[in-house]
């Protein structure tokens, strides 16, 4: 396929390089030209803009929030106004249920497909094509999209023809991690507290009752306190339980936790976190522990 692809964060490098490596034709920009030059070499082409990433089967936008998506979409790089008629918009970013709702109803005004396409995996994952990936939108439009979730992940999940369900169900995922990670913080620091080596702790934990790999990744990273380099910093993770909040509110959902890490993560902000991986929210546990 012919492809586009826009943003080469920590994810977008790895996902655009296996893209490369599959066979296919990228195109990639980015803010910042210079991370465009390790891809280059590779074999990608490298655009001068976004409308010049557009000119393929598809393109593929995968940008830190809603601000980033939809100033490339709307705003003067102008992705709708160059995508061709019947090409695909594959957005595969954590974006608000509402901007993705505005951003299915812009494309099919002008004749183009619109897939919402966000991703369970950090960067590891990215660059080892093993990205579980959550889909929807029409089915032609998602069919086309196929060899591209095939190059990227390990496993892809389809909710159907209306694109918001995907960015609803990420939502959701990631407002279960963030209360996993708040949960462990807070045992962790219960039984060190107590003197309880917290490795062996987790280790304890992590092969008996909670065995899923998401306490065995964050635990480790809490009882080592390694939340630098950030995988997913803490900012975005922030990001992530606001847009849960806003889709709950809308829906009528109340979510008592969501808010609670809601404060917790604007309280690691506040005390200079933004640069750490999201997984710091559990420190703050040990903080009211009196064992900072």
């Amino acid at each position: 396929m012919r492809l586009g692809f826009v943003g080469l964060g920590r994810m977008g490098a790895g996902m655009a390089s296996n893209l490369v490596k599959a066979g296919h034709e990228v195109t990639v920009y980015n803010r910042s030209p210079e991370k465009t030059r390790a891809l280059v070499e590779r074999g990608a082409h490298a655009a001068r803009d976004v409308a010049g990433a557009c000119g393929g089967d598809a393109v593929i936008t995968m940008l830190a929030d809603d601000n980033a998506v939809e100033s490339v979409a709307f705003g003067e790089a102008r992705l709708i106004a160059s995508l061709r008629s019947n090409a695909v918009h594959l957005s595969m970013s954590t974006i608000s249920v509402a901007l993705s709702e505005c951003l299915a109803a812009a494309h099919a005004k002008a004749s183009q497909g619109y897939v919402a396409a966000p991703v369970f995996g950090r960067p590891d994952a990215a660059a080892a094509a093993k990205l579980f990936i959550v889909v929807a939108g029409a089915p032609e439009a998602t069919d086309a999209c196929m060899p591209i979730f095939q190059a990227l992940g390990q496993k892809t999940f389809r909710f159907g023809h209306r694109p918001e369900a995907a960015n609803l169900v990420k939502l959701s995922g990631n407002f279960l991690i963030a209360a996993a990670i708040e949960s462990l913080g807070e045992a962790i620091a219960l039984v060190s507290k107590a003197g309880i080596d917290k490795h062996e702790y987790i280790e304890m934990l992590t092969s008996t009752l909670f065995t899923a790999p998401v306490y065995k990744n964050y635990g480790g990273l809490i009882a080592d306190r390694k939340f630098e380099p950030a995988g997913f910093a803490a900012p975005l993770g922030q990001k992530d339980i606001r847009l849960a909040l806003a889709a709950a509110e809308t829906l009528r959902v109340p979510l008592p936790l969501g808010s609670l890490l809601r404060d917790r993560f604007l309280a690691l902000m506040a005390q200079g976190g933004d640069n750490l991986d999201w997984s710091a929210i559990a420190q703050l546990a040990a903080k009211d522990a009196g064992q900072a």
